[in-house]
């Protein structure tokens, strides 16, 4: 079904299909295409309102009867490691940075088949190809970087981001990384090293996509200190993961989407000039 603000985009909505973090439930997501020349203000506006990019499309979750899946980010300022994050960024500070425009190589796929066979063999993206990497990886009309971590004796790739640059933060739009090192903490790294970077660049967020609380496979997003999750129309900082379950999967959580695309609030095509 399609639906239309007063302007473009045009959005739409996924038909409901089986949820991969909770069992038993169903997800729809609202997107619209994400192209032309005002491709990087609308990337900047619907980041800020909890949309995601996948390749050339924004989405973010549209759910009937749950809102148990929320858009994550990390206040920089606000953010302190633990104990825990401070062992894992000094067991990879030995790392080599590298990022790079853009592009696709036989390393980083060799990398991510590797990750999905053994870390997410059922999920979704199992079944991706070498071509469908490249376009996942190239495909961006937006700033986009792939942020590689090598060993420096090796040579050897360890683990990739691909990442956004939005013009309050990075937006870590996917990573992956070498699954025979699970006493690294690779994933958990990369994100400490991305907050690293925004710091640097005096960027004040970084995006990591979507968080679920209760979510085994999410709960590593709730260690961060300075975390916040989009709910209802705003960013809210979250102090106790456990107080968002009360309220996630009541029937009314989740306006209709007429609401919620005239909600929506578009970046402005014609700005006035000073």
């Amino acid at each position: 079904m399609r639906h239309t603000l007063p302007i473009a985009p045009q959005f739409y909505v996924t038909a409901p299909q089986p949820c991969p973090y909770l069992e038993g439930r169903m997800e729809r997501k609202l997107f619209t295409a994400l192209q032309g020349e005002g491709a990087d203000q609308l990337n900047n506006s619907l980041s800020q309102q909890g949309f995601r990019r996948s390749q050339n499309v924004l989405y973010r979750p549209s759910c009937t009867d749950c809102a148990a899946c929320l858009s994550a980010r990390i206040d920089v300022s606000a953010f302190r490691p633990n104990k825990s994050q401070k062992r894992t960024a000094k067991r990879n500070s030995h790392l080599q940075r590298r990022a790079n425009s853009p592009w696709a190589t036989d390393e980083q796929y060799e990398l991510f088949r590797r990750y999905l066979d053994t870390r997410h063999a059922d999920g979704g993206m199992a079944d991706m190809d070498v071509f469908e990497f490249a376009a996942m990886i190239e495909e961006t009309p937006i700033r986009s970087r792939v942020v590689e971590y090598a060993d420096p004796d090796t040579k050897e790739l360890i683990a990739v981001s691909l990442t956004d640059v939005l013009d309050d933060g990075l937006s870590m739009v996917y990573s992956f990384y070498d699954p025979e090192q699970p006493q690294s903490s690779l994933g958990t790294y990369m994100i400490l090293d991305h907050i690293d970077i925004a710091r640097e660049a005096g960027l004040p967020y970084v995006y990591l996509g979507y968080w679920v609380p209760g979510s085994p496979k999410m709960g590593y997003k709730a260690r961060f200190a300075g975390l916040e999750a989009y709910m209802q129309g705003e960013w809210r900082r979250i102090k106790n993961p456990d107080d968002l379950n009360e309220t996630a999967h009541h029937p009314l959580s989740t306006a209709p989407i007429a609401e919620q695309v005239a909600g929506i609030q578009l970046p402005d095509r014609h700005p006035t000039k000073g």
